[in-house]
């Protein structure tokens, strides 16, 4: 990157702010006079981040947390200042509607690949056809070309049977998706199932072999979690993001119209008040159909993302505990497709995260709309939180109307991976690289929609800009 250059960021979601930062942080470590601008249309930083905190409460109405394995979220953390605020989730028994019955996950199910016999011999969530299928895993042969991109879907009807899949697997998955799993891509949200296959032939093998063995602890240490939040909210963590910013350099209210490429190689930005803005490098990170609104569409290949992204609704509710109560001990349940609930999952929330409530209260998320039935997000706040109480009434036995609730929606919030995603990402940042040097695409349409992953593919568009 050359002298005196300027680099505007479009949108203020979790991409666009750690881009910022990163930009701001990399020009200062290579002493450089790079400025930036990061233009946000709404009148809020933090995009589906939204946290509530009232009465002792931390309510998220977008995610609540994220995977501490993927530690780019967490060394983030840690430069804006909130590593001791850092919490892991509680741990505890997780379940499966089957049946309109709460089953135990089985012990030692790993994404819902079986490690462990006795727990899955036992279970009552599957017949003795869908264990002697899944069995079958132990035998069959590892795919001839692994290289080739294949549904998650095709791919684990192929080595565990549809039981295990329709029952177990598919409501796991549909819960950081919200697709259909017999199109999402294998290679571009699972690719490690891939290497597993590849590496040990049985996914049932390979997913033993490479459980991390336990390690003694103090029988007072407790296990860790495998997610972490903030204490105060993951609005607390883009607050600090935005604080660490020159105000100047964000602006709210400003939606950007088009991006066009001048004759001297910078990039002009129209906004909707008429004005314009000039720089030397764009990074988009706004959702992939405004994306294709900026620029001119012969960029894109034609099929990429042909499915819309899936609207999901949230609701989350207040209790008094002595109002609900819990005949099972864990953090919660997903939801057989073969169901006919409303909901798809619930998260006991005042046990995975004990911190979000107060004494004497319950706090309980569930979940709303499928790929194939996303109607009810757009029903009326109380149609919704009638149909969740239904659920509830029927699956846990609570009969009482919540003390407060919060409805939130994420309209077309969930980009859809299918079969092809990471040839099509490929095709599509070279279109960008030939015809718009500079330009760069990141976020939760090309990389990943876990709050690290856009952390990750924020750091990386900026790093490729200051290695240029």
């Amino acid at each position: 990157m050359s002298e005196r250059q300027h680099v505007i960021i479009l949108g203020g979601g979790i991409t666009g702010l750690a881009a910022a930062f990163y930009v701001q942080k990399y020009a200062k470590e290579i002493g450089k006079p790079v400025t930036f601008t990061l233009l946000e249309s709404s009148s809020r930083l933090g995009g589906k981040i939204e946290t509530i905190k009232e009465n002792g409460f931390v309510i998220e109405r977008g995610p609540d947390s994220y995977l501490a394995r993927k530690t780019v979220m967490t060394d983030l953390a840690k430069e804006v200042g909130l590593e001791k605020e850092l919490v892991s989730n509680e741990t505890g028994q997780a379940y499966i509607l089957h049946n309109m019955r709460l089953h135990p996950i089985p012990e030692g199910a790993v994404m819902g690949v079986p490690t462990k016999v006795m727990p899955f011999a036992f279970t009552p969530l599957f017949t003795i056809f869908g264990k002697a299928r899944a069995g079958f895993d132990l035998f069959l042969p590892k795919r001839s070309d692994s290289s080739k991109d294949v549904s998650v879907g095709h791919f684990f009807r192929r080595r565990l049977g549809d039981e295990v899949v329709d029952r177990l697997i598919e409501p796991l998955l549909s819960g950081i998706y919200a697709g259909k799993i017999d199109q999402l891509s294998l290679q571009s949200t699972f690719p490690q199932f891939i290497e597993t296959e590849r590496k040990h032939r049985s996914l049932i093998l390979g997913m033993k072999s490479s459980k991390p063995k336990p390690v003694k602890t103090q029988k007072t240490e407790k296990k860790k979690g495998a997610f972490l939040t903030f204490k105060n909210g993951l609005s607390s963590f883009v607050a600090a993001l935005a604080e660490s910013l020159p105000d100047e350099s964000v602006k709210m209210g400003v939606k950007a119209e088009s991006v066009e490429r001048s004759e001297d190689g910078t990039y002009s930005v129209k906004m909707d008040d008429g004005s314009m803005l000039s720089a030397d490098h764009v990074i988009v990170t706004t959702p992939y159909a405004i994306t294709k609104k900026l620029f001119n569409e012969k960029l894109f290949p034609a099929d990429f993302h042909k499915t819309k992204p899936t609207s999901v609704a949230t609701v989350a509710m207040e209790f008094n505990a002595d109002d609900v109560s819990f005949s099972l001990d864990g953090t919660g349940f997903v939801i057989a497709k073969s169901e006919k609930t409303s909901i798809t999952a619930c998260t006991w929330t005042s046990r995975k995260w004990p911190h979000t409530t107060p004494k004497g209260k319950v706090l309980l998320r569930c979940y709303v709309g499928r790929a194939d039935d996303q109607g009810i997000v757009h029903e009326s706040d109380e149609v919704i939180l009638n149909k969740v109480l239904d659920d509830l009434k029927k699956i846990m036995g609570v009969d009482t109307q919540p003390e407060k609730y919060y409805v939130s929606r994420m309209i077309d919030s969930m980009p859809q991976y299918e079969v092809g995603h990471k040839e099509y990402v490929k095709q599509l940042r070279a279109s960008f690289e030939k015809d718009l040097p500079g330009v760069l695409l990141a976020g939760a349409p090309y990389d990943g929609v876990g709050l690290p992953d856009c952390v990750n593919s924020a750091k990386k568009a900026v790093e490729s800009l200051f290695t240029k």
